[in-house]
């Protein structure tokens, strides 16, 4: 019983990693460095030819029109994620039925795009930044709970272990702020590029793909009916950044908030310290004044 599960297993992995190789063969190996262990704090949305490879803290992806390779899901950072991955696709098969189903009826896909949001890509992306984004700002919301009453202590009492406490704590919120800055400027990098922001439509490259194979292989009129679907998938394409821009301009917000909260922090951490010091020389002051006059005295 035991050999017939081994083997059970075995079966299921050799079939998870055919699927991942088919999904990893449409990135390159030197795109794939971005998601492995030297770059695990790095942040990078990088867009292909058929695959978009995401690594964003410890969340690292590759997104296809249909798929989504998650490296690591069992990572407590990650099966967040996940979860809300699975509420969110509850019915991804219907879903791709329905658009595969409208690729020769121009009428219908653009009806269907009218009523879906975001294509199933974009959509793993909001994700992605929502996780992100949720994950630092808990722990910034922890590291000021922790220093706000280490401080007032230490504004009452100056001793070697405040002072220390105070500076790990000010070292974890300056490494904190570095990765939020890396998310951040990538955003921003994509704002700026229209073209990256366009790479990144995954769906349209499919849908226009599966449409110029059935004109091919149906002609005539399929073929007309196929051409003026491309046409009308072109025009919507700035239509379709802005919707990606505006996604991106959310989280450049929420991000930026993050940043300045731990700006507010430190900024805090950096006035106590100055109060601190200042409260030291006083204190030195007093021991050089009471030392002149024992010295004058004597």
């Amino acid at each position: 019983m035991r050999q017939d599960k081994l083997w059970a297993n075995i079966n299921l992995a050799f079939f998870i990693f055919l699927c991942s190789l088919k999904i990893v063969s449409t990135i390159s190996a030197r795109d794939l460095k971005i998601l492995g262990p030297v770059f695990s704090h790095s942040s990078n949305i990088l867009a292909k030819e058929k695959a978009i490879a995401v690594s964003l803290e410890a969340i690292k992806l590759i997104v296809t029109a249909e798929e989504v390779l998650i490296l690591d899901p069992l990572r407590p950072e990650v099966l967040s994620l996940v979860d809300r991955l699975k509420q969110q696709f509850p019915q991804s098969h219907e879903t791709r039925v329905a658009q595969e189903s409208s690729l020769l009826d121009p009428e219908a896909a653009e009806d269907l795009q009218s009523h879906h949001e975001l294509p199933f890509e974009f959509q793993v992306l909001e994700i992605a930044l929502k996780v992100v984004c949720s994950f630092v700002d808990s722990s910034v919301v922890a590291l000021e709970t922790e220093a706000l009453p280490v401080l007032d202590e230490l504004t009452k009492n100056v001793s070697t272990e405040n002072l220390d406490y105070v500076r790990s704590l000010k070292s974890n919120l300056t490494s904190l702020l570095a990765r939020v800055q890396k998310v951040r400027d990538e955003i921003e990098h994509l704002l700026d590029d229209n073209k990256d922001m366009a790479d990144l439509y995954l769906t349209r490259k499919w849908i226009q793909s599966q449409q110029q194979s059935k004109a091919l292989v149906l002609g005539g009129t399929t073929s007309k009916r196929s051409s003026s679907m491309v046409t009308c998938n072109n025009t919507k394409e700035d239509e379709d950044v802005e919707d990606l821009e505006m996604l991106l301009e959310v989280y450049f917000t929420q991000f930026e908030g993050v940043r300045n909260k731990i700006l507010t922090v430190r900024e805090y951490i950096d006035d106590t310290e100055d109060f601190v010091n200042i409260q030291l020389d006083n204190r030195r002051n007093e021991l050089l004044q009471m030392k002149l006059v024992l010295s004058i005295a004597t």
